[in-house]
């Protein structure tokens, strides 16, 4: 039995355990290309733990310290700190692990998939400009697709849908742990004025695109570097 104080903590390194330990399969060493993943992780993480330590002070959400070590960096808890390394690490992970069977490039399904999305995002973050959440999140996630869609046009987005398809099942399994679901208190909590109030299970709605974005900003970045590797090469 985990000792409460340990839960969040042993959840962010069984995350990142069994992928660290497959990245060295001789016949696919994903450790080969941590030069292009750290620097993605690195980036993406201190963007979101300064948007995190914003939110926190603004009491968006919080974190329960019954679940936690008592290490904390600024006020948030070193355990926070740590999911945005594990998780990316495991679903970059789950990227390169779909492209070996999924070999789909950008077509019309995929901008079609990517159109319907920025619409969605921008509408439901402009109706809502007094949740921070949703608005912050929301509006993120489109500029940024925008922004790839027209500028970057990467061939990706087909393999990161269906990857992002593939991790929603952990996503909702881990997320739904750490919202509550299975223990007596949530881990983290929610300021339901701050969100749209819709739940799927114990999680918020607005997690799903959070997660997408945190996910395809690594994504993005770990491609970039082995694109511009690629072109030094050559």
């Amino acid at each position: 039995m985990i000792p409460d104080k340990y839960l969040y903590l042993t959840i962010d390194l069984l995350s990142i355990l069994f992928p660290f330990l497959f990245s060295f399969y001789p016949k696919a060493n994903f450790s080969r290309k941590w030069k292009y993943l750290w620097p993605s992780i690195i980036v993406t993480a201190a963007l979101f733990v300064l948007w995190d330590i914003k939110f926190t002070a603004m009491g968006i959400w919080g974190f329960n310290p019954r679940y936690l070590t008592g290490v904390s960096f600024y006020n948030l808890p070193l355990e926070e700190v740590l999911f945005f390394i594990c998780i990316p690490y495991a679903c970059v992970f789950t990227y390169e692990a779909v492209g070996y069977v999924f070999k789909t490039q950008s077509g019309y399904l995929v901008s079609y998939v990517t159109y319907t999305l920025i619409v969605f995002l921008f509408i439901v973050g402009l109706l809502n400009l007094d949740r921070w959440y949703t608005v912050s999140t929301f509006l993120s996630g489109a500029v940024f697709l925008i922004f790839l869609k027209t500028i970057v046009k990467p061939n990706y987005l087909g393999r990161f849908y269906v990857s992002f398809l593939i991790i929603l099942l952990p996503f909702f399994i881990v997320n739904g742990i750490l919202t509550g679901t299975g223990i007596e208190e949530q881990v983290v909590y929610y300021n339901d004025s701050e969100n749209l109030g819709i739940r799927i299970g114990t999680i918020p709605f607005e997690d799903i695109f959070y997660g997408l974005l945190l996910l395809l900003m690594n994504v993005s970045i770990f491609e970039a570097l082995q694109k511009k590797s690629l072109r030094r090469a050559a």
